[in-house]
């Protein structure tokens, strides 16, 4: 990433630090594990998407509406990534599914694991949706636990 046009944004978050990026135009990254360090550099677009994202976090946003610029990625991830945002809140689909749906054939649930692994902007681009064909929380780059955490905030309270 160029770092004289990445700008970024800390957010302290139910599932840890998180640093949202952005290049002015759109969210180009979301990592996690991050730690304040005193060089945050705002914008308009970093504004918004913590903005959202606390939304999101205390359960009063569903939908993400910010720009993204994601920065690398192949056409067919980013068609996976695409894909994935289809994906309704509180919702998951398994990689096969997403695989079917990409019309990638019998052995298209392996691509679309390994592009929901690049996926660059977590959260917004709602890669934690995606589960096992059995119903189980398979790989996820933040950990199982903060993948178990996401899916949990969008089931909501339990009644009982």
């Amino acid at each position: 990433m160029n770092e004289t046009t990445d700008r970024y944004a800390y957010l302290d978050s139910p599932i840890g630090g998180l640093r949202v990026h952005s290049d002015g135009v759109g969210v180009t990254e979301i990592d996690f594990d991050a730690h304040r360090d005193g060089g945050e550099t705002r914008d308009v677009v970093l504004d918004a998407a913590v903005s959202q994202l606390r939304e999101y976090f205390a359960g009063e946003r569903t939908t993400f509406d910010v720009p993204l610029g994601p920065q690398k990625g192949s056409a067919f991830q980013r068609s996976v990534w695409k894909a994935l945002c289809d994906i309704p809140y509180g919702q998951t689909a398994t990689y096969g599914e997403l695989a079917a749906e990409l019309e990638l054939g019998p052995f298209g649930a392996r691509a679309v694991g390994s592009a929901n692994a690049s996926n660059p902007i977590p959260i917004i681009v709602p890669c934690h949706r995606v589960i096992g064909a059995n119903g189980t929380l398979t790989g996820y780059a933040g950990g199982l636990e903060r993948k178990q955490t996401l899916l949990d905030l969008e089931q909501g309270p339990a009644l009982f």
